[in-house]
């Protein structure tokens, strides 16, 4: 939590010209994520992943 918050003020410090109220309710960060590691996988592999999560 602070290193989300200590990057987001850094982030907007360095562009002000960024607007809070483009980020997800005033926030750079969302509240929720998960991270994993599966090995090596091609740029077009994660490409079509993160595609496939604006569709749903």
């Amino acid at each position: 939590k602070a290193l989300k918050g200590g990057s987001a003020r850094l982030f907007l410090k360095k562009h002000p010209e960024i607007k809070h109220d483009k980020f997800w309710d005033g926030h750079i960060w969302s509240r929720n994520y998960y991270m994993s590691t599966l090995g090596n996988m091609s740029k077009e592999v994660v490409a079509k992943y993160i595609q496939n999560q604006y569709s749903k």
